[in-house]
C-alpha cells in the first residue's frame, strides 16, 4: 500500500517578503550642562555599571527583501508485508525522486536525508491481544534546497510524479542575510541616536559618550 499526502502552503504577496530586523539599545552618559549644540554620541568602553546620569533609548531597523531560496521536505512512505520488500520499494521510489531533482539542476549538496524509520503495522480490528502483525512501514524523508526559485514548481512536480508520497512543506528564506542585517543595524543605530539627541535637547543636557550598546537580531 502506498499513501500520498500533499500539503503546499501558498504565501500571499506580503508573505513573500522577509524582514531582517535588528533592535539596538543605547545607554548614554549625559552631563547636566546646558545644551547649546547637541553633540553626537561617542562610543567609549563601559565599566559594567550604569552611570548615575544616563539616557536609555532603543531603536529598531528593518529591511524587507524577497526570498531567493526555498526549502522542500519530501519523502516516500511504503507499507509492505516484509521488511525487505518495504526497503526495496522505498529505495526504488527515492532513487527516482532524487533523479528527478537532479534533472532540474538540484545538486547533491542541497539534498540531505532527514529521516529514515521502519515501524511495524498491526491490525486492531479483530480485537485480538496482541494485535495481528500485517507488515512494515518504511519512511524515508529528505530536505531539498532549491536555489533557483524559477525551478521550484518543476522540482515539486517532478518529485511527486517520480514517486514521492509526502510533501511536508515549502519554506522560503534569504540565503545570505548579512548585507540586509548590516543595513538594519545602521538604521537601528540612527533611530536610537536621534531619540537620544531629542531627549537630551528637551532636558537641557548634552551627551558625553555611550555607556553601553545592546543588540538583538
Amino acid at each position: 500500500m502506498t499513501s500520498k499526502t500533499i500539503t503546499i502552503p501558498v504565501p500571499g504577496p506580503r508573505a513573500r517578503l522577509l524582514a531582517a530586523g535588528v533592535a539596538v539599545g543605547l545607554l548614554l552618559a549625559a552631563t547636566a550642562a546646558p545644551a547649546v549644540t547637541p553633540r553626537g554620541a561617542l562610543a567609549v568602553d563601559g565599566t559594567g555599571t550604569n552611570p548615575e546620569h544616563t539616557i536609555s533609548v532603543s531603536g529598531t531597523g528593518q529591511v524587507f527583501l524577497s526570498p531567493d531560496v526555498a526549502d522542500l521536505r519530501l519523502g516516500v512512505m511504503v507499507t509492505s508485508k516484509t521488511v525487505r520488500d518495504a526497503r526495496a520499494q522505498a529505495a526504488t521510489l527515492m532513487t527516482r525522486v532524487l533523479a528527478s531533482l537532479k534533472k532540474v539542476g538540484i545538486s547533491d549538496k542541497d539534498i540531505q536525508t532527514t529521516a529514515l524509520s521502519l515501524q511495524p503495522s498491526y491490525d486492531y480490528s479483530t480485537g485480538a491481544n496482541p494485535p495481528r502483525l500485517t507488515g512494515y512501514t518504511l519512511t524515508n524523508a529528505v530536505a531539498v534546497t532549491v536555489r533557483d526559485l524559477t525551478k521550484l514548481g518543476d522540482a515539486i512536480d517532478g518529485a511527486m510524479g517520480s514517486g514521492a508520497t509526502t510533501l511536508d512543506g515549502v519554506s522560503f528564506r534569504v540565503d545570505d542575510p548579512t548585507r540586509a542585517q548590516a543595513q538594519a543595524r545602521t538604521a537601528a543605530m540612527t533611530e536610537a541616536k536621534a531619540k537620544a539627541d531629542a531627549l537630551a535637547t528637551a532636558a537641557g543636557v548634552t551627551i558625553s559618550g555611550v555607556a553601553s550598546i545592546g543588540e538583538t537580531v
